[in-house]
């Protein structure tokens, strides 16, 4: 049966969160958006409120939500500013997640606890300046040394570079063979020769953290690696599968924002004697909005209630990361459109909108790859395939196994 109402959870979850945004963030936004400010004091009151934990399991320091609960969390604080989403995108969907996945009981308590509680800020480094979506030709690279392996090169465009304690990240052991040769690692904060720097000048997301890390002989020890020797890209790729989720259902949130203003300004706005909500164009633009959020928001809850139910959710999520994210880019254009010259001004939260909603087509993985993955899928030149799973010792996290997502 489906059943599209909301639990009390989820309610629970979409008034607590718009409660939070409404006095943490709505307020001062403008301002750190114009000076580039990131606030991780914001990141430590969401850390407070569980939201830095929301679907690890109690028993590994988290939250225990359910999918649909986490796909409102992330609408409603990228309502508000992309920069929050992207918390919960690297902290929880690319790092913490993987964890819970990939890691060992140890991994689990030295890293996972911490995150899930908010005490530690994680994310995670995939991308190099000649590496992004082929991540399979990684130029950092991991020597084993007896009980340790060497890490040398660069990283770039990570979300928390500066602030983040924990860094998720890929090198690997052996550049000719490819994503074979990809091994993951957990880093922290004040390794040798790890260090981190600051991007300035973004089109978008400034009230946000996004940077560099370099690598100079950094020892880490073969505790830190996480999965096995040559897994790297297997963990990498389902980490993204749970990045994407949270990009999509952040576009939502973004979409909604543009209705919302738009909806507002029309009603306010008055030309030819009556408000420009009763022109028909006007109302058009308008309606592909809201036709375009509703679509999204329901490709992020299928995907969400098959993550629930334990279902391989790879090509349901890039489907909806694909729409969702076009949408909301289309939606932020058309918002500024119906301000007219005002949509050209900060005085108006639209133009904010529409540079945030750039990036997203961007990063976890480009539209015109999603493009080429949903033909493959429709082609049937590709097929989900599981990947390694075992069960989790925690509350009876049924649902893990679709936690797996990623796989090429």
């Amino acid at each position: 049966m489906i059943d599209f109402s909301l639990s009390d959870e989820n309610r629970l979850v979409r008034d607590s969160v718009r409660e939070f945004v409404a006095a943490e963030i709505l307020p001062n936004i403008r301002a750190w958006d114009e000076r580039g400010e990131a606030h991780p004091e914001v990141f430590e009151k969401m850390g407070e409120l569980g939201y830095l934990g929301a679907p690890i399991p109690e028993a590994w320091g988290g939250s225990g939500m359910d999918f649909v609960s986490f796909a409102i969390l992330c609408e409603e604080l990228e309502r508000a500013d992309t920069a929050f989403r992207v918390v919960m995108s690297v902290h929880v969907g690319l790092n913490s997640l993987a964890l819970l996945q990939w890691g060992t009981d140890e991994q689990r308590r030295r890293w996972l606890v911490p995150q899930a509680q908010g005490r530690k800020l994680a994310t995670f480094a995939l991308t190099e300046p000649g590496a992004g979506t082929d991540a399979a030709s990684l130029q950092t690279t991991a020597r084993r040394d007896g009980d340790a392996y060497v890490l040398n090169g660069s990283k770039i465009w990570i979300s928390l570079a500066d602030l983040a304690d924990h860094i998720l990240l890929f090198a690997t052991v052996d550049r000719g063979k490819k994503h074979r040769g990809v091994t993951a690692f957990m880093l922290e904060r004040g390794m040798a020769g790890l260090t981190t720097g600051t991007l300035h000048g973004k089109l978008g997301i400034r009230a946000g953290n996004t940077g560099l890390v370099t690598l100079d002989n950094v020892v880490v020890p073969v505790e830190n690696r996480i999965g096995e020797e040559g897994e790297g890209f297997l963990v990498a790729m389902s980490a993204i599968d749970q990045g994407r989720f949270t990009v999509a259902a952040g576009a939502v949130g973004l979409a909604q924002a543009c209705l919302d203003a738009s909806v507002a300004y029309a009603h306010q706005r008055e030309t030819f004697g009556e408000e420009i909500g009763r022109h028909q164009l006007v109302k058009q633009m308008i309606a592909k909005m809201a036709a375009g959020t509703e679509v999204g928001r329901l490709l992020v809850w299928r995907a969400a209630w098959l993550k629930n139910h334990g279902v391989r959710n790879t090509r349901e999520t890039s489907l909806a990361k694909w729409h969702a994210t076009e949408h909301s880019v289309a939606a932020a254009l058309d918002a500024i459109q119906v301000h007219g010259a005002n949509g050209y001004s900060n005085e108006f939260p639209v133009e904010r909108y529409l540079r945030n909603s750039k990036a997203a087509v961007i990063y976890e993985g480009t539209s015109q790859l999603h493009t080429l993955i949903q033909a493959d899928y429709a082609l049937g030149y590709r097929e989900d395939r599981p990947i390694r799973c075992e069960p989790l010792p925690a509350q009876g996290f049924e649902r893990w196994p679709a936690l797996g997502g990623g796989g090429w």
